[in-house]
């Protein structure tokens, strides 16, 4: 039994997918959906425009960075970009209140007055930077970036602090793709490597379809050939962008926020989403302007191969009569990052933002934010005729169990300990459990007059939840405070 046993240690562990759990009774996994908050960005300036995107956001010690092309786009019968497409910056202290500096770095019409970080295509498209973790890192190479098309591949650029950009080399770092999308790499801490994820196209059955590839290297420019990556129960759509990221509490879980692209072409539900006639001019002379749409998706993995993705929509285009329901809406940004709770006495939450009012003629592109709780991608959830959770063997190491858990007010959750054959061990049966009941981010649970379950740690057991018209979403054996 040890030998089958999962071991979590201490590790957060999610409820992103069934790693472990060995069955649900009157419980299921539940999908959760970010929450629409305030506009972040508005894309008003000379050098923005209506087709801006791919969108980067990572908390730095105390300041919050964001990265985004600067691009517009005119439709009609003269179809034509507006500008020349260049990387831009955006700064925060909270994540919520943004501001774009004036950097002087590059020039456009004229002037050095502006928040542009990069000016050179085709990486402009598409730059994608991040904060290099590995700890072997040089100095000048802190924040590294890559950026790109299908003609040349993706280019490598370093950065001593996060503003001023160069080529690490001339010659593309990776070239089997089709990169016309946010390509990104970041360190894997938990492996110790670098891993890429980058946009091509697959062929089923005489069918090109947009999907994701993948690769790993030890030192960054130099990468084998890249593989498709895998989905359980199988892909569901086609996918634009990708948005793999190691979740920050929980490094050895990949989560991922691909754009999901959609055609359905010209139906009768078509002539009823918004701006049918400016629909109809977009689609004259590409009919997926006219018709395709765009969502955000949730999926996750275990080894950045093979992915567990969601069929249904983690970002809906949602109910508006305007501005929405076009291709290039509700693309997310890739990263993750905790902001400050607009309820007071709240604590933080997860802060996601995605693209609106995208590819429009007459009105300003924007980033919206979103909100989620921490932890809160997927729930265990019951109604309060009751569900049960029953784990894998699992091996563990700490003192206590947390949960974050949300339950009504007469709503629960109480969690039995049990040996390798199945059977309750004493002190720690359900029935000896007190209640769970609350919101809480980190509950303690508590049986009889003890928290402490360091007897068992290294011993291979189950554990069995009962819920209650409640959500646990993660637990955690650690070490008590």
């Amino acid at each position: 039994m040890a030998d089958n046993a999962i071991d979590i240690g201490s590790r957060l562990e999610l409820f992103v997918d069934h790693h472990l759990v060995e069955r649900l009774a009157g419980a299921e996994l539940l999908l959760r959906r970010p929450e629409p908050q305030d506009v972040a960005i508005r894309y008003d300036a000379p050098w923005e425009g209506n087709t801006c995107g791919y969108v980067t956001v990572f908390q730095d010690g105390g300041a919050y960075r964001m990265y985004y092309r600067g691009s517009g786009y005119r439709y009609g019968e003269a179809e034509s970009e507006r500008h020349r497409q260049v990387y831009c910056y955006a700064e925060s202290k909270d994540g919520i209140e943004w501001t774009k500096p004036s950097l002087g770095l590059v020039e456009f019409e004229g002037s050095k007055s502006n928040n542009i970080i990069l000016d050179e295509e085709p990486a402009t498209h598409n730059f994608t930077p991040f904060k290099d973790a590995n700890p072997d890192c040089k100095p000048d190479e802190a924040y590294k970036g890559v950026g790109g098309d299908g003609r040349v591949g993706l280019t490598a650029y370093k950065s001593p602090d996060g503003i001023r950009w160069s080529k690490m080399a001339e010659k593309s770092i990776i070239t089997d793709g089709a990169f016309d999308s946010q390509n990104l790499i970041f360190w894997d801490e938990s492996r110790g490597e670098y891993r890429e994820y980058h946009r091509d196209f697959i062929e089923e059955g005489g069918v090109r379809r947009r999907d994701i590839k993948t690769a790993v290297s030890g030192d960054f420019m130099s990468w084998p050939d890249p593989q498709w990556v895998g989905y359980s129960p199988g892909r569901v759509s086609e996918l634009y962008t990708n948005g793999v990221i190691p979740y920050y509490r929980a490094p050895h879980i990949f989560l991922g926020f691909p754009t999901r692209y959609v055609d359905r072409g010209w139906t009768e539900s078509t002539n009823h989403l918004p701006q049918l006639e400016y629909r109809r001019i977009r689609g004259s002379r590409s009919p997926r302007e006219g018709t395709a749409v765009t969502e955000g998706m949730f999926m996750s993995s275990r080894d950045g191969q093979s992915f567990d993705v969601w069929p249904e929509a983690f970002l809906r285009p949602g109910l508006r009569l305007t501005q929405n329901w076009f291709y290039g809406d509700n693309y997310q940004n890739w990263g993750l990052v905790e902001t400050p709770s607009t309820i007071e006495a709240a604590p933080n939450e997860i802060s996601v933002y995605a693209s609106e009012a995208s590819h429009l003629e007459q009105t300003v592109e924007r980033l919206r934010r979103y909100t989620l709780r921490i932890d809160g991608f997927v729930s265990v959830s019951a109604p309060l005729s009751g569900g049960e959770l029953l784990t894998k063997p699992v091996l563990f190491d700490g003192g206590e169990l947390v949960l974050n858990f949300s339950s009504s007010a007469a709503g629960d959750v109480r969690v039995e300990i049990q040996d390798h054959r199945g059977h309750p061990v004493e002190g720690f049966a359900l029935d000896d459990c007190h209640e769970v009941w609350g919101d809480d981010l980190a509950r303690v649970v508590k049986w009889g007059e003890t928290t402490d379950v360091s007897c068992l740690a290294g011993q291979p057991v189950r554990l069995r939840f009962a819920i209650r018209d409640a959500d646990l979403y993660s637990i955690q054996f650690r070490k008590p405070r």
